[in-house]
């Protein structure tokens, strides 16, 4: 673990390296007891750099057996542990490093590590400096020969980026291979694994007729778990042929599941390395919601083949160039392998629920931050999915054709180089002729806008306004704010949800639909209307702002109910259920206001939408979200309360309709991952729990323990367990917990849901959690098993902020225990605590405290010091 005194990075201070890489060529022989690794870097002095500096590399935990140029040795360097300083006699030169280092003690997970009984990388961000020493920045791209050498018993399969060009036996019963990667990369995107794993091979013919071999690599126990992934990733292929154009480089592409993975999934270059739990799959023990997830992830990462590793980034401050642009990307595959309505009403929920409140807490920051003290902390949802916004905006402001074309500039433009979003945004101005100078601020800019928006109608003179004013709070280290260029898709209806023709005096594109904001007050004005119109506005949430609209309840209504733009059906749903519960929170009331039960009670009788689109249309804002929209004096109690006693008066109100939709949405017939299929699950898994809330309803949970027993999938599997868990009959549910654990311990996977299905249960104590975490199966070095337990909890918005405030604690002691051990994965925890001042004095206290005792428990981690420091500034 880094414990030094983090030294704060700004992008201001860019500067080229003084030397560049040409060529890497390395060695990995790998022993019981330690890893030699001989590293030769080809290696030229930057021409713009004056006389011969010193060469400084990075390189972490490294032994040092012997270092040279060219073929004499160096016998005078500094070592810091962090960092190699050595004196270069020529401008041109190889460097050779033979080092050792341990892997099988690499509980960080970065660099070489050991998972289970195989060896794999993990490099991106700063990890290659942990195998050997580098110039571990992005700018720096060389081509890769590596040749690896381990046990041929115990490790039969050897991989690295690039096409195998040999590999061999070698005296005791040891063997070898070596890969070569032609095409230019930094050393985040090295990989190399060795393990005993079992192969699925299939190919794919890419557009111009090239054959390419398609392998995954999982353990022998996982290896009937893979059919899904390598499908997703067939059509991965082809969808970004056919929509971007891009065709696929090398003549293999493989694919490694690893049970220890802080992250994902990782997209080096031809040898992508995922976290088990995010590719393998099949119907008996993955959900419909991890199918969907491991079909994203391998899009995600298939799709970084161009927009990250062909193109990269230049620093790190330009994350979001490729991370972003990608999220986009594998957004759009979505869509367009299911339903997009769908796809687009999840994201926007998770961006409300995640993203909104990062940018309203200690630790906001822009699309591109402007500096950092532990780059690893910058993984975060305003760097990805605002990022992903971001593109979308750009999108929508230019057109289909444009962006397309945008798209392919930037590709070939810059094809084996690394660079900026602002490289990035001038390929989409110079194909569509627009000035995006001020749009860059959503780059630059930490913070949500907020719209408000107010409305007038003349019936005299039939005209309609609306006026629109944007505001953007302070955030961390940016007090002064700009206007910002927000896209208003939007339409004007009728009262019977019919679209009106527009006719107004704003920067309107009728083609699109698009209203495009740019001052920090603007006034729209429409014409020829003969009644007050309905507005709907920010249609498929056309920018990531937040909408301050004083809406007649009635307008809302019919939004609800009528609107043709499914998505913002969807939202004014939302907009009532979180209005009448901020109205019970703060007034203290149980009662819960009529116009939520109009919704709900509309929602059920319209045959015409989809189960899919039924069920997010009923489902109740999150915590979280209502969190994020009281924003000061937060108290917990009070929300639990509203929100359980909403839930409650739907289930009892309209228990025979979830009753009846329980039992016609079942199905015996065999199971398919689809979008109808997938909706009619998960409609029938809320029917299920609003049926089963009903306390002392035997018949709800004999039908919740049912469809368990008699479950061919997880999905409804999950949906009866999940029903039974979260009821008041604790004996049943405990029953049914042990059951499932009983059947499913030998599967790791399987073992992670029971976890995560325990720690986001209600009611779940401390005690519990503690006690799972002693389980037997329970692994802290594991990050999934972290996640599932660790993280199940403090997403668990009612155990975690219990009444009796130990949950604060608790969890500080776990992040200073995971802080020794995984620093990047503790630093992921902090954020349960860090937003303690909009909460009540006295449990925003508790969670102040939780701070200091992991600020004062020691020499913490740069990742995890950053951001306790950050939240209790």
């Amino acid at each position: 673990m880094k414990t030094e005194t983090p030294v704060t990075i700004r992008l201001k201070d860019y500067k080229q390296p003084d030397y560049w890489i040409k060529n890497t060529k390395l060695v990995i022989r790998i022993f019981d007891d330690y890893t030699e690794v001989l590293s030769e870097l080809s290696m030229v002095k930057n021409e713009s750099v004056r006389g011969l500096p010193a060469l400084v590399l990075d390189g972490v935990d490294q032994q040092i057996q012997s270092l040279a140029f060219d073929n004499f040795v160096i016998t005078e360097y500094d070592y810091s542990g962090e960092q190699l300083t050595v004196q270069p006699t020529a401008d041109e030169f190889v460097f050779k490093a033979v080092t050792h280092i341990e892997p099988e003690k690499n509980t960080s997970l970065e660099g070489l590590y050991k998972s289970g009984s195989t060896y794999c990388t993990q490099c991106e961000a700063e990890g290659f400096r942990k195998i050997t020493f580098y110039l571990d920045r992005p700018d720096v791209m060389a081509t890769f020969s590596t040749r690896i050498e381990a046990d041929k018993s115990r490790f039969p399969v050897l991989l690295a980026n690039g096409n195998p060009v040999e590999a061999g036996d070698l005296d005791s019963d040891r063997h070898f291979a070596t890969w070569e990667d032609p095409f230019v990369k930094p050393a985040y995107l090295f990989a190399a694994v060795a393990g005993d794993l079992v192969r699925k091979d299939d190919s794919f013919t890419t557009c111009s007729g090239r054959e390419i071999s398609l392998r995954i690599f999982a353990e022998p126990h996982n290896a009937h778990k893979t059919d899904f992934a390598m499908d997703a990733l067939k059509r991965s292929m082809r969808w970004d042929e056919e929509k971007y154009g891009r065709e696929y480089d090398l003549d293999i592409f493989m694919i490694v599941a690893s049970d220890y993975f802080n992250m994902g999934a990782m997209e080096n270059k031809g040898l992508n390395i995922f976290n088990s739990a995010a590719v393998l799959a099949n119907a008996d023990t993955a959900s419909d919601d991890r199918f969907e997830r491991i079909e994203a992830i391998v899009a995600h990462e298939y799709f970084h083949n161009w927009s990250g590793n062909r193109v990269t980034c230049r620093d790190w401050f330009q994350l979001s160039l490729k991370e972003g642009f990608t999220v986009y990307r594998d957004g759009q595959f979505t869509s367009d392998m299911h339903d997009a309505t769908v796809k687009r009403i999840k994201d926007v929920r998770f961006l409300k629920n995640t993203q909104f409140p990062e940018d309203n807490g200690p630790n906001a920051h822009p699309v591109q931050p402007q500096e950092y003290m532990e780059i690893n902390n910058f993984y975060t949802v305003t760097v990805y999915e605002k990022g992903a916004e971001v593109v979308g905006m750009i999108h929508t402001l230019v057109g289909d054709e444009q962006f397309h074309k945008g798209a392919d500039l930037y590709f070939e433009r810059f094809d084996g180089m690394a660079v900026t979003t602002n490289d990035f945004v001038a390929c989409m101005e110079e194909v569509s002729g627009m000035d995006l100078t001020q749009f860059k601020r959503w780059y630059t800019q930490a913070g949500t806008p907020l719209v408000k928006v107010e409305e007038r109608y003349d019936a005299e003179q039939q005209q309609y306004s609306l006026s629109f004013s944007q505001s953007l709070k302070t955030t961390p280290g940016q007090s002064e704010k700009l206007p910002m260029v927000i896209p208003v898709k939007m339409a004007l209806l009728n009262d019977a949800g019919d679209e009106l023709s527009i006719d107004c005096d704003g920067n309107f594109n009728p083609e699109t639909r698009v209203l495009t904001l740019t001052e920090a007050e603007t006034t729209v004005t429409f014409s020829n209307l003969a009644a007050k119109p309905v507005p709907s506005l920010f249609r498929d949430f056309s920018a990531p702002v937040r909408v301050d609209f004083n809406q007649a309840e009635g307008d809302i209504f019919t939004l609800a109910t009528k609107d043709s733009n499914t998505y913002n059906r969807f939202d004014a749903a939302q907009k009532i259920y979180l209005d009448a519960l901020l109205g019970m929170i703060s007034s203290g009331s149980e009662a819960t206001p009529a116009i939520v039960e109009q919704v709900v009670e509309a929602t059920l009788a319209d045959e015409s939408l989809s189960h899919a689109i039924k069920a997010a249309l009923l489902t109740l804002p999150s915590y979280q979200m209502l969190v994020d929209n009281i924003q000061q004096n937060v108290d917990a109690e009070l929300i639990v309360k509203a929100r359980d006693a909403m839930r409650n008066r739907i289930a009892e109100q309209f228990s025979a309709q979830w009753q009846q939709l329980a039992e016609q949405l079942a199905s015996a017939e065999d199971y398919q991952f689809n979008a109808q299929e997938a909706g009619r699950r998960e409609l029938q898994g809320l029917a299920l729990g609003y049926f089963a809330l009903m306390t002392g309803n035997s018949t709800a949970l004999n039908a919740a323990e049912a469809l368990y027993r008699a479950a061919h999938n997880q999905t409804d599997r999950l949906n009866g367990l999940r029903a039974v868990v979260n009821s008041t009959n604790r004996s049943r549910a405990n029953a049914m917990l042990n059951h499932f654990y009983d059947s499913w311990k030998d599967d790791t996977q399987m073992v992670e849901t029971w976890f995560s299905m325990q720690s986001a249960s209600d009611g779940v104590s401390v005690d519990s959690i503690s006690a799972l975490m002693q389980h037997e199966a329970f692994d802290i070095t594991n990050p999934n098993k972290v996640r599932s337990v660790l993280g199940g909890f403090i997403s668990n918005f009612k155990s975690f902020h219990n009444s009796a405030g130990d949950a604060y604690d608790f969890v500080a002691e776990k992040i200073c225990e995971l802080d020794a051990l995984n620093p990047q994965m503790a630093s992921r925890f902090v954020v349960s605590l860090e937003n303690w001042k909009v909460f009540s004095e006295k449990r925003g206290a508790l969670m102040k405290a939780a701070l200091e005792k992991i600020l004062n428990s020691g020499q913490r981690s740069p990742d995890v010091l950053e951001k306790v420091q950050k939240a209790l500034a």
